[in-house]
């Protein structure tokens, strides 16, 4: 989408936000950023009207006073803020790096645009100080980052006592890949393949976002069939992962025969975007300007098949899933996260719907041909480990119908993309915003004078959401942790970048 933008003066920031943000509910940030170190962008959203305007401030002697203490959801914004531009967040309670270490040299901030100047506020990087928590039984678990299990690395610090664990100390950031940086070098027509790289369990959705920034820089339309298999692609990721997701946690209660049986049927959804797509994880198939194919009848109708045998193969294995006693006990009432902090830390996704917060952006931006084909929003009130799973299952059900009603509007059109010119309009700024399967994801694009890409933006669901770990598994159990970590199913690379 194409983005209003606003100037402000960086000493009234933060009471114009709160003035803005309150004027009308559902108003939300989308996120923080800079373009080269010397000024502040802030993006809000409006899901009423499906909205979003792009403010930006000047940056004074290289600092600005933190704006975390009135709205807590910046906390991670304004700190990897500083980790790539060394902008100082006076006052930020608690300014440490994120993605990247101390084993940087301690001036390297990777994407400012200028040099320090004198007068200008510094704070160097230094070794991280994790917080401890003291007296007598409590005691240290370190975990990673790396681990036993075949995952990306991220270090977790546990303070406990006894098996309880009173405090979760997260440090990642050790599969920084300079994605942004990458996505501003590279020719803006090869760049799909970078922004799909930033996930790769989310490919379709990043592609998917990559490609409405570039379209809304030419203000294009695209093709009713290649909208329909755009979304057919993006519910076919979301039902393959939320697979994964349930079988993730059916495995960490011990129910390990119906996780197989999970498995089988996750493969089943890989194969089915296969058939379309011609890559089981959906990659390079949404390009700017539509899609790299269409799908023959024949091939639909396969597709509605195995829609059909996936329902009919999931319905037993998620019944037993939630009438079994044993599985309702360890995931009812652990790892909760309160709607009033989902919504103070901006959580998106099943994190935020799991806790009652009613936000889906299919039901709000247009991306696919959402939101005219949003489903219900699925939310359960209970904030644990139960209701994430509860949503999960529910919205299982609304992607298999999407995908039935949607493949054969696809089906057999004579086109696919549309061409679109080779120079990108100068000193633009646009935004695609899409419902990934962990939830909101951002990719925002700006563009120079001489038309290049001049910052690009990209906001993971797991930036918003690493925040509810430590808040779920506070006070619960060390052996709850495992539970806890697959219910919220965040990404390491998809923070990193």
């Amino acid at each position: 989408m194409k983005l209003t933008h606003r100037s402000l003066a960086i000493d009234t920031l933060s009471g114009e936000l709160k003035l803005w943000l309150s004027a009308a509910a559902g108003r939300r940030f989308g996120l923080l950023s800079s373009l080269d170190g010397n000024q502040l962008i802030i993006l809000l959203l409006d899901p009423g009207p499906g909205m979003a305007e792009l403010w930006e401030s000047p940056v004074h002697n290289n600092s600005y006073k933190s704006l975390t203490l009135r709205f807590p959801q910046l906390h991670w914004f304004e700190r990897i803020l500083w980790d790539l531009f060394g902008i100082v967040p006076r006052q930020h309670p608690r300014l440490k790096p994120i993605v990247v270490h101390e084993q940087y040299p301690p001036d390297f901030f990777p994407l400012r645009g200028r040099q320090f100047l004198p007068g200008d506020e510094r704070v160097e990087r230094a070794p991280v100080n994790y917080m401890e928590v003291h007296g007598t039984g409590v005691w240290e678990l370190p975990v990673g980052p790396i681990h036993a299990g075949i995952i990306e690395p991220g270090h977790f610090r546990f303070s406990c006592f006894g098996e309880t664990i009173l405090n979760l100390e997260l440090y990642l950031g050790y599969v920084h890949r300079g994605v942004e940086k990458r996505m501003t070098e590279v020719p803006w027509q090869k760049a799909r393949f970078v922004a799909e790289s930033a996930g790769t369990d989310t490919a379709a959705a990043h592609a998917l976002a990559h490609a409405i920034a570039i379209e809304s820089l030419f203000e294009v339309e695209i093709p009713a069939a290649a909208q329909a298999l755009r979304t057919v692609a993006l519910e076919i990721e979301r039902v393959a992962m939320h697979i994964a997701d349930i079988a993730g946690i059916m495995t960490d209660i011990g129910l390990v025969g119906m996780a197989a049986a999970m498995a089988k049927l996750r493969g089943t959804a890989l194969n089915t975007g296969q058939l379309i797509t011609g890559s089981r994880f959906l990659r390079s198939y949404v390009l700017p300007g539509g899609v790299a194919s269409i799908p023959t009848a024949a091939q639909a109708a396969q597709v509605k098949v195995s829609m059909d045998e996936l329902r009919k193969q999931l319905k037993p294995l998620l019944s037993m899933l939630q009438n079994n006693y044993a599985a309702l006990a360890r995931m009812e009432g652990i790892g909760t996260v309160k709607r009033s902090l989902a919504m103070e830390f901006g959580l998106v996704g099943i994190a935020a719907r799991g806790s009652g917060v009613n936000y889906d952006t299919r039901s709000h931006f247009a991306h696919g041909l959402y939101p005219q084909e949003a489903p219900l929003i699925a939310t359960e009130a209970g904030g644990d480990i139960l209701a994430r799973t509860q949503v999960r299952i529910e919205e299982l059900w609304s992607s298999l119908d999407i995908i039935k009603k949607l493949i054969s509007t696809g089906a057999d059109a004579a086109v696919a993309h549309i061409s679109l010119p080779e120079q990108l309009p100068a000193n633009a700024q646009t935004a695609g915003i899409v419902e990934s399967f962990r939830g909101e994801l951002i990719h925002l694009c700006v563009t120079g004078e001489d038309g290049r890409i001049k910052r690009y933006v990209i906001k993971d669901a797991s930036f918003n959401n690493w925040t509810a770990i430590p808040i779920a598994v506070r006070n619960n159990l060390i052996a709850d942790f495992p539970l806890c970590n697959k219910s919220l199913s965040l990404s390491y690379s998809g923070n990193d970048l």
